[in-house]
C-alpha cells in the first residue's frame, strides 16, 4: 500500500495519542472527519495501523523481563517451533535469528520461579527445541511501544 502525505500525517498524530478523536485530527489536518475515519479504517485493514491499550508489565507484577535464545533441530522445524511460541502469553516478541541460536524470544515473567517454569514446562517440551540460553535484563531503561520514523515512508 502506498502512503500519501495525509496517511503519514494521520499516523504521526496517532503515534502521539492513540486515543485522539477523529474530529481533532481532522481539524488539525484541515480535512473532514469522514476522511480521517476512512483513512484510519483503511490503514487498519491493511495492517499498517493497530491501536492497542498497552499495559506496563512491570506495573502489574511482571518484574523479570528476559530473552531466551532457542536452538532448533532440524532446521526445517524452526517455523513450527516459532508458531507455537507466539501463542504463549509470556512471549512478547518472537523472531528467527542468525548465529548459534535459531529463535529469539523476549518474555515477561513475574519472578525467577515463573521464568524457570515457563522454560521447563512450555519451551523444552516443544518438539525440535535442543537447547536454550536465557538472558535476564538487570535494569530496563526503556519499555513500551516504539515510535516508527515516518520520514522515509514510501520515499
Amino acid at each position: 500500500m502506498q502512503l500519501d502525505d495525509l496517511d503519514i500525517a494521520i499516523l504521526r498524530e496517532l503515534q502521539q495519542d492513540g486515543r485522539a478523536a477523529f474530529t481533532d485530527i481532522a481539524t488539525k489536518l484541515q480535512v473532514s472527519h469522514g476522511t480521517i475515519r476512512n483513512r484510519v479504517n483503511r490503514l487498519q485493514e491493511e495492517q499498517l495501523l493497530k491501536i492497542i491499550g498497552w499495559v506496563n508489565p512491570q506495573a502489574v507484577g511482571y518484574r523479570l523481563p528476559a530473552n531466551i535464545q532457542i536452538a532448533v533441530e532440524p532446521p526445517a522445524r524452526i517455523r513450527e517451533v516459532a508458531l507455537q511460541l507466539v501463542d504463549l502469553p509470556e512471549a512478547r516478541f518472537v523472531a528467527m535469528m542468525s548465529g548459534e541460536y535459531d529463535l529469539f524470544v523476549d518474555v515477561n515473567a513475574r519472578d525467577i520461579k515463573h521464568l524457570t517454569e515457563f522454560v521447563t514446562e512450555f519451551i523444552y517440551p516443544i518438539a525440535g527445541v535442543t537447547r536454550t540460553r536465557i538472558n535476564m535484563y538487570l535494569e530496563v531503561f526503556k519499555i513500551g511501544p516504539s515510535k516508527v520514523s515516518l520520514s522515509a515512508a514510501n520515499r
